[in-house]
């Protein structure tokens, strides 16, 4: 089920910038990943899954239901609502789409992958095979190892919009690909670091997501601040645990794309899944919270995911279990909790 990648010798030279690189999907953080680009000149090739959505960007030079305040420099855009159109003329893509959309976007393709630079932004595993975007990428695909990469947080796609100084960190095991693609991503307002831990960034960008609906759960609760903290504490090592078991690599658990991701995505007024989780700690039910938002909570799904996979490694996760009992098993939030609490130091 969880393959680590072969260590081998990386054999990839440095990918030249005039490459042609493709964006596929049009939510927030597609969006924001496309300003980045087009404001670093590089000319971007974007797949848009609704032709409706494509004309208007090709009209207005913005993407009406995502960050509709960035306006694009239509001349470095070649936009499509054809996938395999979109693939076939890049070298480099990018795939920013929720984790549970990914499948039903590459059953379309009819052009190959393979020879490709894959670069995962998405925050996930899939859920119907328990299996990492890079993972599924080099085995379905194969895709190399050192052609895959990795994007991480801390880094709302809101703030990219407002230009607010962010951080990124690009992950492979090609350290002259994290770093050509680095270059494409490094501006004014964007600090890239790299890392080659694909497989534990890709992990802490799924686990992030299930800790902030628990922050959101327990402020919905009206736990306050002090709870907070603790919930947090506790969650990091919980991630550094749950990550170790499933693929022991050196790391500094306190780096940003962990402890910094799992911190913004906890505490920021934009994060989409401690929002989730508030709601449902105020008591709406899931699915009328899911309705109530325009955006994916990914941490929903990757709740169940993360807690099939720490069940396999009989890994110690009370948080995810907690998470994971008030959004499938539908225990009240409050009881389970209260029960957590005790568990926290």
């Amino acid at each position: 089920m969880l393959k680590k990648p072969q260590k081998k010798k990386v054999l990839s030279k440095l990918i030249p910038p005039k490459n042609r690189v493709a964006v596929i999907g049009s939510g927030s953080w597609a969006t924001a990943l496309v300003k980045i680009l087009n404001d670093n000149n590089v000319r971007v090739l974007w797949y848009i899954r609704n032709p409706d959505v494509c004309q208007h960007i090709e009209e207005k030079r913005n993407n009406p239901n995502y960050l509709s305040a960035v306006y694009f420099k239509k001349r470095k855009l070649t936009l499509s609502a054809s996938i395999n159109a979109v693939i076939e003329a890049a070298d480099i893509v990018f795939f920013a789409i929720p984790s549970i959309y990914l499948l039903q976007e590459l059953n379309k393709l009819t052009v190959p992958l393979k020879g490709k630079v894959i670069v995962s932004a998405i925050k996930g595993v899939i859920p119907e095979k328990l299996t990492l975007i890079g993972t599924y990428f080099h085995e379905t695909y194969q895709i190399r190892w050192d052609n895959i990469g990795v994007i991480a947080g801390p880094c709302h796609a809101e703030e990219i919009a407002m230009e607010r100084l962010s951080y990124l960190t690009v992950a492979s095991q090609n350290l002259l690909l994290a770093k050509t693609l680095s270059r494409l991503l490094a501006n004014t307002y964007v600090r890239v670091k790299q890392s080659n831990d694909v497989i534990g960034i890709e992990y802490a960008t799924m686990l992030k997501n299930v800790y902030a609906i628990a922050a959101g759960i327990a402020h919905g609760l009206n736990y306050g601040d002090n709870f907070q903290s603790v919930l947090m504490s506790n969650a990091i090592r919980e991630m550094k645990r749950f990550i170790r078991e499933v693929y022991r690599l050196k790391r500094d658990i306190n780096n940003a794309a962990y402890l910094g991701d799992l911190l913004v995505t906890g505490y920021s007024i934009f994060s989409r899944n401690r929002t989730f989780g508030n709601m449902v700690g105020k008591g709406y039910g899931v699915r009328a919270a899911q309705l109530e938002m325009n955006m994916v909570a990914e941490g929903y799904f990757a709740s169940k995911s993360a807690k099939r996979i720490a069940n396999s490694f009989q890994t110690k996760t009370p948080i995810i279990d907690a998470v994971y009992s008030v959004l499938y098993e539908r225990k009240k939030a409050r009881k389970v909790f209260a029960r957590l609490a005790k568990k926290l130091d």
